[in-house]
C-alpha cells in the first residue's frame, strides 16, 4: 500500500492500560495515540474498557466468562474489517486466515513457548504453550510479521524482523531536581508471578537494608501485600504523570523478572537516568545491550548487586550515561516511523 496521505487502522489487543497491567497494552495505547496525532484514523478492538482521555478510537470487543482470551479471538471473526486500510494485531488473530484488509501486521511480543518454560504450574504452562501454537499460526496469517527482540526469533526463526517496543522520551527524561535525597530502589511489576516483586523485597530487606539503612523499595504494583515489611513501600497503580516522577527520584531501577520479551520499564527507566540491574532474561539483555548498560545478574545476587551499586556514585552516574545513549534505539518516534513503513508495504 503506496501513498502518503492519512490510514485508517484498527489495532487488535486483548490488553490495554485501562484495566490491564500487561505491557503490550501500555505500548498499543502509546503507538495508537502517537498515530492519530500523525493524522491517522485508528480504532483500537480491545476487551478492555476505553483508556481515559484517549485520543483514537476504541471497540470493545467484551468477554465474560473462562478461556476469555481464546474466545476474544473468535470473537473477532465476526467483527466487519472491511473499512481498514490496515490491521495490526498484536494477538489473538490467529483465525483471521481470510484476507480482510489491504495489509495484515503482526508483532509478536515475546515467545509464550518461552514463558512456557519458567512459569508456575501445569495449567499455565499448557496455557502458554497453546498461546505459543496461537503465534506460530498469527505469523503465517499476516502479511508481515516482527518480533520485539531478537531472542524471539529462536522461536519464529522465519520471522526476519525486530522491531522494538518504543518509549516517548520526551516524558521519560533525567530530572536531576527530583533526585531523591536518600538511596530508592524502583521496582515496576507485580509482587507475584514471574516478576519476582517478593524476592526482590525479601532480597532488599536481608542485604540491602543492613548496608544502607535509610534506603527504601518503591514498588510500583497492585499486589504487594499489606504489610511487606521494613523499607518496602507500595505506591499501587500510578499515573502517567507520577511514573514518570518516580522514575527519576529513583537511585536504581530493578525488574528481576524470570522472563520479559522486551521489558519496557528497563527502557523508561534508563531514559529517565535510573540506572537499572536485572536478571538475564531475553528482553533485559536486549534493551541494555548484552549488560553493557546496566548490572545483569543471576536472581539470587540481585540484592548484593543493589547495595553495591546504592553505594557506588560513580558507577552509577557512568550506568546511566550509557543507558541514555542506548535508549535512542528505542524512542517512540523511530518505532512509529518503522511501523507506517510496514503498513504502506515500504519495506
Amino acid at each position: 500500500m503506496t501513498g502518503q496521505g492519512p490510514l485508517r487502522i484498527a489495532i487488535i489487543s486483548y490488553y490495554l492500560p485501562s484495566t490491564s497491567k500487561q505491557g503490550i497494552g501500555y505500548q498499543v495505547h502509546e503507538l495508537a495515540t502517537e498515530l492519530t496525532r500523525r493524522g491517522h484514523d485508528v480504532t483500537v478492538l480491545s476487551d478492555c474498557p476505553p483508556v481515559d482521555g484517549a485520543v483514537y478510537g476504541h471497540r470493545h470487543v467484551r468477554m465474560t466468562g473462562s478461556l476469555r482470551t481464546f474466545r476474544f479471538a473468535l470473537a473477532l471473526r465476526k467483527v466487519d474489517l472491511s473499512g481498514y486500510d490496515v490491521l495490526h494485531a498484536w494477538g489473538d488473530d490467529y483465525w483471521l486466515w481470510r484476507r480482510r484488509v489491504p495489509r495484515h501486521v503482526r508483532t509478536l511480543a515475546g515467545s509464550c513457548f518461552e514463558e512456557a518454560r519458567t512459569i508456575r504450574g501445569l495449567k499455565e504452562k499448557t496455557r502458554m504453550v497453546l498461546l505459543g501454537l496461537s503465534e506460530v499460526l498469527a505469523s503465517v496469517v499476516a502479511d508481515h510479521t516482527v518480533v520485539i527482540s531478537p531472542e524471539t526469533r529462536r522461536w519464529y526463526p522465519w520471522v526476519r524482523d525486530v522491531l522494538p517496543c518504543g518509549t516517548d522520551v520526551r516524558r521519560f527524561a533525567p530530572d536531576p531536581s527530583r533526585h531523591a535525597d536518600h538511596p530508592v530502589v524502583l521496582f515496576v511489576g507485580y509482587w507475584h508471578g514471574r516478576k519476582r516483586g517478593a524476592e526482590l523485597a525479601r532480597q532488599f530487606q536481608e542485604t540491602v537494608l543492613p548496608k544502607h539503612p535509610d534506603a527504601e523499595l518503591w514498588m510500583v504494583a497492585r499486589d504487594v501485600p499489606d504489610d511487606p515489611g521494613p523499607g518496602v513501600r507500595a505506591l499501587g497503580r500510578l499515573s502517567d504523570d507520577e511514573l514518570v516522577a518516580a522514575f527519576q527520584e529513583a537511585w536504581v531501577f530493578c525488574l528481576p523478572s524470570d522472563y520479559e520479551g522486551f521489558g519496557i520499564p528497563y527502557v523508561e527507566a534508563m531514559a529517565s537516568g535510573a540506572p537499572v540491574v536485572a536478571t538475564p532474561n531475553p528482553g533485559a539483555l536486549y534493551v541494555t545491550d548484552g549488560g553493557r548498560t546496566a548490572v545483569v545478574t543471576p536472581l539470587e545476587d540481585v540484592g548484593t548487586a543493589l547495595a553495591e551499586l546504592l553505594a557506588d556514585d560513580h558507577r552509577r552516574e557512568v550506568l546511566a550515561g550509557a543507558a541514555l545513549e542506548r535508549v535512542r534505539e528505542f524512542t517512540l518516534e523511530s518505532v512509529v516511523d518503522r511501523y507506517e513503513a510496514l503498513y504502506r508495504g515500504t519495506v
